[in-house]
């Protein structure tokens, strides 16, 4: 199994769950989009240098050959479902408190 395809089971599954999850008109999609940028522009410093430091490598057959810098495309997509899957959680999660 390659990451990538690994890695659009949980941006899936990470969907999915957070159409089920969310209320409407909870979520701003400014703020959605603001902390997707930070959380990539993060994942992009700290994966090249965690690459660069030799603390973890990824074998050449299992990605999609695509980077940013020395880390594959792929360690892009659990920051992403992070951000559309814990936001809809909190949602979900602050509508029980609110009751």
């Amino acid at each position: 199994m390659t990451y990538l395809l690994l890695c659009a089971g949980f941006l899936m599954a990470a969907a999915l769950a957070a159409l089920v999850l969310r209320r409407r008109g909870d979520l701003s999609l400014p703020a959605l989009v603001i902390a997707a940028a930070v959380l990539l522009l993060l994942t992009a410093v700290f994966d090249n240098l965690m690459i660069s430091a030799g603390l973890f490598a990824y074998s050449d057959a299992h990605v999609s050959g695509l980077r940013i810098g020395a880390a594959p495309l792929e360690d892009f997509a659990y920051p992403l479902a992070a951000v559309i899957l814990l936001p809809a959680l909190w949602s979900r999660m602050r509508r029980r408190d609110d009751r």
